[in-house]
């Protein structure tokens, strides 16, 4: 794979040293970088050779006699489509918009520091596909790259994995939110592993799985002749989990009759099998998940208020893969590597083309629309890299999240509720400027105090990221 091409556009030699080296430190493959102190300078460079990434300090352009955002637009056309980042001092709210309304991929403020700006071109490498062209990721930098069944190193799986190792030790419970397919099992998994409880069981019920009529015998267990067909005592899912970790699968489709009966054993740390006048002691932590938000479930009146507040001590969000790009090829690689030996079947990686498709796509499925899809790939074809094609010919699960794929005619597209639509927008708006409120703010047209207000906001429902 031929080394990637990068243009250093920065008046300031000591400037322009410490971020050479810092690229050069933490890129797994480092590019080859040339240097430009001026604006002309670097539209020469740019017209003699191309480049795969142009780094460029505004107030270096000044030469040209433009003003900054007109300086940026002249750079992007000369870069033919080279992946653009515009680096200013001080976080200018104007500059930043400025540069990205003019073609610039993405703004910093400096100063910078090496492992930031790596970062940063290796979530730009992959968003805009062109991770495994340049060759550019990330290093780790001794970030977790996997973690207690988790894979990804991005920031905000590095927020996760932190998340889990201090609630882990905890006995108090856990709240999980996050949309299908995120990892909330994985997640539940994790904090059992990982904290003092790991020695004994862990027992999920999922509530959305279980008749209503059976939930009760099934949580709680039942006494001999409590009902036709009971002929025996059965332990429930709290019962087998003393000592150990019970989880409670999408918790919001659980009934409000039996909602009530977990608060008063939350409460208690007691509980009466069905048919059975006794009480039973048991030690359980329990940890809950659901993939809707449960203060809109509060207001329909479908999940008791008492209920949340008892269960949401702990809480964790988990990401959608829209919010984490760079870790859509690390998930990709893994489980081709993973089917493929399954399957004994010898696949190479992905083609560049390939990648943009992946990055490009929304995965409303998240990882586990990923993973069966990467399944798919494997069991369709024979081997050697995996292409646009095949990705298209792959995609039945869902057509149309694929760049490639082509809508259903008259399918109508999932409609998101407006809370989950704003907080996708505002979201990946600071993802975007690599989780500056400020500049995501300005890019919206509102204030910061009104994304700050709004998160917080989800943040107490327990469905939004980290604050």
């Amino acid at each position: 794979m031929s080394q990637g091409r990068l243009l250093l556009v920065e008046r300031d030699a000591v400037a322009a040293q410490l971020t050479a080296e810092g690229l050069a430190q933490n890129l797994v493959t480092a590019p080859r970088i040339t240097l430009a102190a001026t604006g002309r300078q670097a539209a020469d460079a740019l017209r003699e050779g191309r480049f795969d990434i142009v780094l460029a300090d505004l107030s270096s352009l000044s030469d040209l006699d433009e003003r900054s955002e007109e300086a940026v637009a002249r750079m992007t056309r000369l870069a033919n489509g080279a992946l653009m980042l515009a680096l200013s001092d001080g976080a200018s709210v104007s500059a930043a918009v400025g540069a990205m309304r003019a073609g610039a991929h993405d703004y910093m403020a400096k100063p910078v520091t090496g492992p930031a700006l790596a970062a940063k071109i290796g979530e730009l490498a992959e968003r805009h596909g062109k991770g495994r062209a340049l060759s550019l990721e990330a290093n780790s930098g001794g970030r977790m790259a996997d973690y207690a069944g988790f894979i990804g190193a991005s920031s905000a799986m590095q927020f996760v994995y932190e998340q889990i190792g201090r609630i882990a030790t905890s006995s108090a419970p856990v709240f999980i939110t996050g949309e299908s397919g995120t990892g909330k099992d994985v997640c539940a998994e994790a904090l059992h592993a990982e904290g003092p409880r790991a020695g004994k069981r862990m027992v999920a019920i999922n509530c959305a799985a279980i008749p209503r009529d059976l939930m009760e015998s099934e949580l709680f267990g039942v006494a001999r002749g409590a009902f036709t067909g009971a002929h025996e005592d059965r332990k429930g899912a709290a019962e087998l989990a003393d000592g150990g970790t019970l989880f409670l699968d999408e918790i919001g489709e659980m009934d409000l009759s039996l909602q009530s009966k977990l608060l008063r054993f939350l409460q208690t740390g007691t509980l009466s099998r069905v048919g059975e006048s006794g009480v039973r002691r048991v030690d359980v932590r329990v940890i809950c998940a659901t993939n809707r938000n449960p203060m809109q479930l509060i207001s329909e009146k479908k999940f008791r208020e008492d209920l949340f507040y008892r269960l949401h001590v702990l809480p964790i969000h988990l990401p959608p893969l829209r919010q984490r790009p760079t870790d859509i090829m690390v998930l990709a690689r893994h489980f081709l590597e993973h089917y493929g030996r399954e399957e004994h079947k010898g696949f190479s990686g992905f083609t560049s083309e390939a990648g943009a498709v992946l990055a490009a796509a929304n995965w409303p499925g998240n990882v586990r629309q990923l993973q069966n899809l990467v399944r798919r790939l494997v069991v369709m074809f024979d081997g050697g890299d995996i292409t646009a094609a095949m990705l298209s010919a792959a995609d039945v699960e869902s057509r149309g999240t694929m760049a490639v794929a082509t809508p259903a005619v008259g399918r109508r597209p999932a409609i998101l509720p407006m809370w989950q639509q704003e907080q996708r927008i505002i979201e990946d708006a600071i993802a975007s400027f690599g989780g500056n409120v400020s500049l995501a703010a300005a890019a919206l047209e509102i204030s910061p105090s009104t994304i700050y207000r709004k998160r917080q906001g989800w943040a107490e429902m327990g469905v939004a990221g980290a604050a």
